[in-house]
């Protein structure tokens, strides 16, 4: 999903920033030159929203909750954090206890609606436990934002206005078929929404109505959650009854070099490198295909993952995220 910067902010902002507790609306004094022409922006959208079928009453709802550029969505996109985190740093961070146990938790409470979504559209109900809970703690932080307020502010004044811009127009549409309300479309300060933390674009793609009451809820139906997430990695192409990777120590040293998603091989020619399962057994199919990766380095955690851990990166392109997820659905389930 396209709604962080940097391959590390990436990694590190899911779980939290969009629980941060931001005011949705707060905003600074703004110059009357750059309101008039956030207004000018806004009837330029309008214009061109009418023109594509939107309805005029959902227009005047929706930007009733925009009347000037919202300062705090601007400062949190040109003031990213750059942070440097090795991968231990990151696991700690989103695979710790606390988490395992929340993620427990909600597997109890929402485990058969799991299980159904997973069953479904071949899934591994794990990988979705993982996604819920890097995107949104489980559902318990969403994002605090007007997407309708971050979207116009960013599609007005921000470094990827075209991107904005085609995102504030696909959330219009969601509001005007009915999906949600203006007032309750929440999420980040980057336009990513609900638990599943889409991007409008992947909720038109993806998004599904899996407790069949007429809408696609994300923000508050944990079955259209988990439905639409499944239905995403289904989409990306997950492989039913595949795992994403599993943990691998190496018995002989393997250039870093040699080492990363490119360079696939048979489980067989690992062997004869001296990779073994973590417990130190050989893999009981040598013709399946994989690559190694070890993101801090020789002599650290070493990981061999399949074709369902590329589908995992189609989330979130980050070898760190794809690994917090497989490794914290394993960890609850």
């Amino acid at each position: 999903m396209l709604t962080r910067r940097s391959l590390v902010a990436v990694a590190t902002v899911a779980p939290s920033l969009c629980g941060s507790g931001l005011a949705r609306t707060l905003k600074h004094s703004t110059p009357p030159s750059a309101s008039s022409s956030y207004r000018a922006f806004l009837a330029s959208v309008r214009r061109e929203a009418l023109d594509k079928g939107i309805s005029a009453t959902t227009l005047s709802r929706a930007f009733t909750l925009t009347s000037e550029p919202n300062a705090r969505v601007i400062k949190l996109d040109r003031h990213q954090p750059e942070f440097t985190l090795t991968w231990a740093q990151y696991r700690d961070r989103v695979i710790g206890a606390t988490r395992i146990s929340q993620g427990q938790a909600a597997y109890a409470q929402y485990g058969k609606l799991l299980d159904a979504a997973g069953a479904q559209y071949g899934v591994d109900p794990r990988a979705i436990m993982g996604i819920w809970g890097l995107e949104s703690g489980f559902g318990r932080k969403i994002g605090t934002f007007s997407v309708i307020d971050a979207l116009a502010t960013l599609a007005f004044d921000g470094r990827r206005a075209r991107f904005f811009r085609g995102e504030l127009f696909k959330s219009l549409l969601i509001i005007d078929h009915g999906d949600i309300a203006p007032e309750a479309m929440l999420g980040s300060y980057a336009g990513a929404m609900g638990q599943p933390q889409f991007m409008p674009s992947a909720y038109l793609n993806y998004a599904v109505d899996a407790d069949h009451d007429g809408r696609r809820n994300i923000w508050t139906s944990e079955q259209d959650v988990f439905g639409s997430i499944a239905n995403y990695l289904h989409g990306s192409g997950w492989q039913p009854d595949d795992p994403w990777g599993q943990k691998v120590q190496l018995t002989r040293e393997i250039e870093q070099s040699e080492i990363g998603r490119s360079n696939k091989q048979s489980l067989g020619a690992w062997m004869a490198r001296g990779v073994r399962r973590e417990d130190g057994t050989e893999f009981s199919q040598a013709d399946v295909t994989g690559a190694i990766i070890r993101p801090d380095g020789p002599g650290t955690e070493a990981f061999m993952v399949y074709r369902n851990f590329d589908v995992i990166r189609r989330y979130n392109p980050s070898d760190f995220y794809a690994l917090g997820v497989g490794l914290l659905g394993y960890a609850i389930g």
